[in-house]
């Protein structure tokens, strides 16, 4: 193992150590395809930093066995995250998770989970998708006060475009890959996210959660 001009390498792999300085947040361990070995000597290196570890898409199995190394971890089970975060004044800007359904709650998950561990004030509206619109309206209040919004959603993806013209702040549009044939698993959903004519939403990829809480973090934390 050798460290230094900014990463640590272990052979396998080259831990960014500057990720912190650059982003505010130490490398995110994305877990699927990885050797459950390689991902302890990861997990264990960022943990003896004393850094927040972040591992995304965890199978509840890699966690207890990652665990036995890491006594500390813990597991979001509807996330798939396993987590260790220092103690942290939390951001003043709060940021709201919103899902269409019930079944884009993991997603959602992860959006939230990654958020708090990452320092953010965390609010979640589930289950308030435009089949029953007036779920959502009666929430506008609460819409209102975030700093920034992940929606989440599935089937056609419509409910980040109507989120957004409700409010002034940005919103973060994550597609799932709930819904029928013809949603060609998530496809359907990114298009209309990418197509809707409400300005101030950007849209990640397809299930990637991980993704819209890391990028609705920065918008929180730096705000202009």
């Amino acid at each position: 193992m050798t460290e230094g001009k900014g990463f640590c390498d272990l052979g396998f792999a080259k831990i960014d150590t500057d990720r912190k300085k650059r982003k505010g947040f130490a490398e995110v361990i994305y877990c699927p395809g990885k050797d459950p070995q390689h991902l302890k000597q990861i997990a264990k290196k960022i943990a003896d930093s004393k850094e927040d570890l972040l591992l995304t898409k965890l199978d509840k199995n890699i966690f207890s066995f990652l665990k036995k190394t890491i006594p500390a971890l813990k597991y979001n089970p509807l996330a798939k995250i396993g987590y260790l975060n220092r103690p942290k004044i939390l951001s003043k800007g709060l940021v709201l998770v919103v899902s269409a359904g019930t079944a884009d709650i993991p997603v959602a998950e992860e959006a939230a989970q990654t958020l708090q561990v990452m320092g953010n004030r965390v609010e979640r509206l589930y289950d308030v998708g435009v089949a029953g619109v007036h779920r959502l309206m009666r929430n506008v209040d609460k819409i209102r006060k975030a700093q920034v919004i992940v929606v989440v959603a599935g089937m056609e993806g419509a409910l980040a475009s109507l989120v957004s013209g409700l409010v002034k702040v940005p919103v973060v549009a994550v597609p799932t890959s709930c819904g029928y044939g013809a949603s060609f698993s998530g496809l359907a959903a990114l298009l209309t996210m990418l197509n809707g004519c409400s300005p101030g939403v950007s849209v990640v990829n397809i299930d990637n959660g991980f993704g819209a809480g890391y990028f609705a973090s920065l918008i929180n934390k730096n705000p202009r």
